[in-house]
């Protein structure tokens, strides 16, 4: 019988895809890209090793000639699916509709070379008639977005390993460069800069409590004698004073307070009411980087977790592709979400007309739909079986989706003017005439009928003339914020907005961001590190059009006339990399102007000392007069917990102190009589007993609990510390129970006897101090979560003759699979429910045997060992892979750290 092969990404996918397609349809998945350039030097092939653009994995010489590798975790994948081909009469290349999916394919069709008719085969939803309708629609494959897609790649290698190895030797080994990367962390320089340079204004005004009738309402002074009262948006940010030609009154907070007894003693009245109807219009329904920013607003979800969760999704037919730029949606879709509104709401709720949207921004790509629920009805969210992160990405979607087809929202804005001494108060309110889509959705909000409700704010009948009852009038005392800091969803926003990169690719970007340590997450926003501030100083001396937004989002429209054929893709790269002002003649003219002491140093301003990076990071350097009366250099690490923006001279100044005088003890442990002293380290903050001597080189340390302020230690709480871990009692089934504290932070441990251990970690709740043994059995009691508190996704079963079970766990790196300590990941495109017990056992002893292959290859010889002890005494000093002339890694040299590229 004829056959047909039909290549997809992922198993998730083909399992999909296979329920929809005739019995002589086989579905097999790629697994991701099944070829790309080489990661490292290993992975270069021998004949192309001795070129000079070897380490680029791009033949700069040959018309930008890229060398494509099949990685040796994709081989059996490739021959697996050659072995497919054979049987066939017929090859289908489903993979994503995208300019990615499109390269894949291309990939695919190189590597197979098959002797059969060859199809591509897209959709953008998986359901049967969205298959039915692929298959008689099936087409060639599209060189132009395969070249776009190419470009890209090649243009991003060309930047990340171009800059990258400048930035090892200029500033940090380990640094990483990338074309849109290093634009987003110069974001977020920029925006810390602006907080550093902040200053805050201070200012005064009152709130009253007013009564008529029955009803209470609030009101705020808003002019004093005709001028209206300064409030934030009045100051200046760089000098905490009122804006150059401003009118507005600065009250001071003695002016206030007796503003307030004068006007609690005076009569109110009435001057004017004001009643303005609005309308509020339905937003979009979701594209790739809305989703990212709505998911992280509502959900606390990260980009990077959104479009995994929102990629399972896709592949299990609940929504349509979740790449896309459009805000468009096909007339399918319209009826299905016209009929949910009609069906949950009923008809008044629907909007008058089918409503369509138009994409506003930046470089859009109308290629797809927007992101919506899958086929022709929408199922509810109660009634697709989903639960977890999945059931509320598609709540999200769902909501978003129907909302776009209700009825407008109606509302009512009013705002009444109190007059009382020469005053005016303001009281603002808001009725909801009609909720029309508030009733399915409201932006930043998990519940829509409790939003209406907050958003709804009465004042009672109010017309001129009256005479209202003051209950309480209370000065009120602000001080000026900073600008916000970034958080995920304000940084995709803002790059979507400027048409740098592509949203796709925002998740990924953010990732390297954080992983790379050129920012952390925390409490939702993105904090720069001095890092970043040294490494986006150095790119805006010296490379300024690579960290310009106008610039990058100029290539970003270059690139998109590339896959429409506007613009040719090979002049494109000559001209980018190769020409007069090319980056690889600027890398080559600029390097040897780059001295690595200045762009290792960040200018702070008001600081008594300079802000450096070093081997272990940022560190303070100043010149002190020492005991002998001659100028000595002072250095000191900076605490990981201090920002550029927040460090200041009174900070700086304290931990130089601490540095120069040693530490303060915090008092004697009554024990041992020896000195408590509370230090700083290269992980942070720990408390130590005693000091380092002779005859005490090793003294007890310990570090402080996650969230505990340095400042707060006290004696008692660094005894603590140092007694750790403290037996709690015994287990009724034998062996000791102890809480202590360790790398990934406090923990109860069981110690059974024979080396066996069993751990739980301690809730945020409890306190490794004084936990108690009821307590630490309930904890033990509990199932054993992987690294992180993750619950494991899937329980595989223990293979045979082995005495520990295999489960799947989600990382923040991915999906893996856990034997006892080994870890192993799985493939690209492998999701929970497609992994076997087989499978997962080859993982994990590949993931055995090159740890394995890795010790083989670092034990020393005797001779080397020798030459080593011979040298123990003298300092170790890494040193970086060998260079060219030109600070490009020889091709020999491996790569440890593979630079980011965008």
């Amino acid at each position: 019988m004829p056959q047909t092969l039909v290549i997809v990404e992922s198993p998730t996918k083909a399992r999909t895809i296979r329920g929809f397609l005739p019995k002589e349809f086989l579905v097999e998945a790629s697994m991701g890209h099944v070829r790309d350039l080489p990661n490292n030097a290993s992975e270069v092939p021998a004949a192309s090793k001795g070129e000079k653009w070897a380490n680029l994995g791009v033949n700069t010489s040959a018309d930008f000639e890229p060398l494509y590798v099949v990685p040796k975790d994709k081989k059996k994948i490739v021959r697996g699916l050659k072995e497919a081909l054979k049987g066939a009469d017929q090859l289908l290349l489903a993979t994503d509709e995208d300019r990615e999916g499109e390269s894949i394919s291309w990939h695919l069709l190189q590597l197979l070379a098959p002797k059969v008719p060859v199809k591509r085969m897209v959709f953008h939803e998986i359901t049967k008639e969205a298959i039915s309708k692929a298959l008689d629609q099936t087409r060639d494959l599209d060189m132009k977005l395969v070249h776009a897609q190419e470009t890209r790649r090649i243009l991003d290698r060309l930047v990340g390993y171009t800059l990258s190895p400048l930035l090892w030797k200029k500033v940090a080994w380990g640094l990483s460069a990338g074309r849109v990367q290093s634009v987003a962390v110069r974001l977020l320089v920029q925006r810390e800069r602006s907080r550093r340079s902040f200053r805050s204004g201070s200012y005064w005004d009152l709130k009253a409590s007013l009564k008529k009738g029955e009803s209470l309402f609030e009101a705020k002074l808003s002019k004093v004698n005709g001028k209206k009262i300064a409030v934030g948006s009045d100051f200046d940010e760089t000098t905490g004073s009122l804006k150059v030609g401003s009118s507005s009154k600065l009250l001071t907070e003695e002016e206030a307070k007796k503003l307030a007894e004068k006007v609690m003693k005076s009569n109110w009245n009435v001057e004017e009411v004001e009643e303005k109807p609005t309308v509020r219009k339905p937003v979009p329904p979701f594209t790739t980087s809305t989703l990212q920013q709505e998911a992280n607003r509502k959900l606390r979800l990260s980009a990077r977790e959104t479009m995994r969760c929102a990629q399972g999704l896709y592949e299990r037919g609940f929504i349509t592709y979740m790449r896309t730029d459009s805000v468009q949606l096909s007339e399918q879709a319209v009826k299905a979400a016209r009929s949910c509104v009609e069906k949950r709401y009923g008809s008044d709720y629907l909007s008058k007309v089918a409503r369509q949207f138009n994409t506003k921004a930046r470089n859009a790509q109308e290629a797809h739909e927007a992101i919506r629920p899958a086929g022709e009805i929408f199922r509810a969210p109660n009634e697709t079986g989903l639960d977890g992160r999945d059931l509320a990405v598609y709540e999200l979607i769902w909501k978003r989706t129907v909302a776009s087809q209700m009825a407008e929202a109606r509302l009512t804005m009013m705002a009444v003017d109190v007059g009382v001494a020469g005053a005016v108060f303001r009281a603002t309110g808001k009725r909801i005439d009609f909720p029309g889509f508030f009733r399915a959705y409201v932006e930043g909000t998990d519940d829509p009928e409790a939003a209406l409700e907050g958003q709804e704010l009465l004042l009672p009948q109010l017309k001129v003339g009256d005479e209202i009852a003051s209950q309480k009038v209370e000065p009120q005392g602000h001080q000026t914020q900073p600008p916000a800091r970034y958080s995920e969803a304000s940084l995709v926003k803002m790059l979507e907005k400027e048409g740098i990169g592509r949203p796709s690719t925002y998740a990924s970007i953010i990732g390297t961001i954080v992983d790379r340590g050129y920012a952390s997450l925390q409490s939702n926003s993105l904090i720069p590190s001095f890092t970043a501030f040294a490494v986006t100083a150095l790119l805006e001396e010296h490379f300024p059009d690579l960290v310009d937004t106008s610039f990058t989002a100029r290539m970003e429209s270059t690139l998109d006339e590339i896959s429409t054929g506007k613009v040719k893709w090979l002049p494109y790269l000559e001209g980018f990399y190769k020409g007069e002002e090319g980056l690889e003649i600027q890398v080559q003219q600029r390097e040897g102007d780059i001295d690595p002491g200045v762009s290792r140093k960040i200018d702070l301003e008001g600081l008594p000392c300079v802000v450096r990076i070093g081997r272990f990071g940022a560190y303070l350097e100043a010149k002190r007069v020492g005991e002998n009366g001659e100028e000595e250099l002072l250095k000191a690490s900076l605490p990981p917990e201090i920002t550029p923006a927040e460090l200041n001279e009174e900070k700086a100044e304290l931990i130089l102190k601490h540095k120069a005088d040693g530490p303060e003890s915090l008092g004697e442990d009554p024990e041992t009589g020896e000195n408590i002293y509370l230090l700083f380290g290269q992980y942070g903050h720990y408390v130590q007993r005693g000091q380092v001597s002779e005859d005490n080189p090793k003294p007890k340390r310990a570090s402080l609990l996650k969230g505990a302020k340095p400042e707060e230690i006290s004696l008692e709480d660094a005894l603590g510390l140092l007694r750790l871990p403290r037996l709690l009692g015994e287990h009724k089934e034998g062996g000791k129970i102890q809480a202590g504290l360790g790398r990934f932070g406090p923990y109860v441990v069981w110690n059974k006897g024979k080396g066996e251990k069993d751990y739980r970690s301690i809730k945020s709740e409890d306190d490794v101090l004084t936990i108690e043994l009821a307590r630490a059995l309930e904890l033990l009691a509990m199932p054993k979560r992987g690294r992180g508190g993750r619950t494991a996704l899937k329980d595989l079963g223990t293979p045979k003759g082995a005495e520990e079970n295999i489960q799947v766990y989600d990382g923040p790196y991915g999906l893996y699979v856990k034997q006892g300590k080994i870890n192993a990941s799985l493939p690209e495109g492998k999701g929970a429910e497609d992994i076997t017990l087989e499978e997962a056992i080859e993982l994990l002893a590949a993931k055995i045997a090159s740890k394995k292959t890795t010790k083989r290859k670092k034990t020393p010889s005797k001779k080397t060992s020798k030459t080593k002890a011979k040298s123990s005494t003298k300092p170790s000093q890494k040193k970086p892979p060998a260079t060219t002339k030109t600070g490009r890694l020889r091709a020999s040299a491996v790569r440890v750290i593979k630079p980011g590229e965008s």
